[in-house]
């Protein structure tokens, strides 16, 4: 019940937000008096509604990814298709994402997926760290950005180190019930999937429709696979826009300019834009634009921390971590994440002269 009333208080508060910026712009076209809105809550919705119009998107790729993966995979697939040393575990959890080139937002229903399937815990957090960043759709835009440059290469092997190192810190861990949220462990103990097991049909009257069996049309595991999608869309749909509207708070409270203004310091730099990745919450299919024009403001290793910190953890993402993993497991990620970037970003600016 409190999951239903948290759902239906943010889609007011979307609704409030949508219905305010549409009167604002249909009332000149109507010819009716204009009402301005407060500069501040004008700046509020426009973020906001970047920020989610942006990410949505992709996280439908995903919920969709997740629905086919409940359907056609079973844990017999992971178990003879992944690799059981732990360290190449790890290391093709973290270039997954070139088959599943899905941006932050969408790597998250898919990693739960994935879990409730069998797969590793090292793989699934290297895949959730390094998909958004390991994917053509990103490479292409780094690329686009920034050329074959120092930056471009930075981004790549600085997010396959990162991903693949602390999928290996978790990989110790053996006890899933530990690490993952019991919410997401609940499909391997009669939650989620069982629910759609038991679904009905209505092309087939009383036939269940169970995911990752082989029984059934075609057709008929593609709609059970796209039903399955659309609850995990509004599953975790709610979690990022309680992230969004968290990001546009931030963003329009907090003067950035006090960040952009410490820009030149080996440490400063790194730290400022790092928390800046944080918060703006940009999308890592185009945040290779944003960076690009920090460039003569900021030093080589923060642009690259920037990069690379931001796909992986910003205030969207961490709220859809903690809808799969335990609280205190998204907390180690978010530090071990920061502090790898930072380290990596004030040695660049240290010792490396770009």
């Amino acid at each position: 019940m409190t999951q239903q009333r948290l759902s239906t208080l943010l889609l007011i508060a979307l609704a409030i937000l949508l219905g305010t910026i549409a009167l604002d712009a249909l009332l000149p076209v109507m010819r009716l008096p204009a009402v301005p809105l407060p500069d501040l809550l004008q700046n509020y919705v426009t973020v906001f509604l970047g920020i989610f119009i942006e990410a949505a998107p992709f996280l439908l790729l995903g919920s969709l990814a997740s629905g086919l993966i409940a359907e056609f995979v079973t844990a017999d697939d992971i178990a003879r298709l992944f690799p059981r040393n732990k360290i190449a575990g790890a290391v093709a959890g973290a270039l997954l994402g070139m088959i599943f080139p899905v941006c932050e937002c969408g790597v998250v229903p898919v990693v739960r997926r994935l879990y409730q399937k069998g797969f590793p815990i090292s793989a699934g957090i290297a895949f959730l760290l390094g998909a958004p960043v390991l994917n053509p759709i990103v490479i292409a835009s780094t690329y686009a950005a920034f050329g074959l440059g120092p930056i471009f290469w930075g981004r790549i092997a600085f997010t396959l180190l990162i991903a693949t190192g602390i999928g290996l810190v978790f990989s110790v861990q053996s006890n899933l019930a530990r690490v993952i949220a019991p919410r997401t462990l609940a499909p391997m103990i009669g939650g989620m999937d069982d629910w759609h097991a038991q679904r009905r049909s209505p092309l087939r009257g009383d036939s269940p429709l169970v995911p990752g069996q082989p029984s059934g049309s075609i057709t008929l595991r593609l709609q059970n696979a796209f039903s399955i999608a659309t609850d995990e869309f509004f599953d975790m749909g709610r979690f990022l826009i309680i992230g969004t509207l968290i990001a546009a708070t931030l963003q329009t409270f907090i003067p950035q300019q006090a960040l952009i203004g410490i820009g030149r310091g080996s440490v400063t730099s790194v730290i400022a834009l790092q928390l800046l990745a944080f918060v703006l919450s940009v999308c890592s299919t185009v945040d290779a634009f944003l960076a690009l024009s920090f460039v003569n403001t900021f030093t080589v290793g923060a642009i690259i921390a920037f990069l690379v910190f931001g796909p992986m953890v910003d205030i969207k993402s961490t709220t859809l971590y903690l809808n799969v993993f335990r609280p205190r497991v998204v907390f180690y990620i978010i530090a071990l994440c920061f502090l790898s970037a930072l380290l990596i970003g004030v040695f660049i600016n240290l010792n490396v002269a770009w």
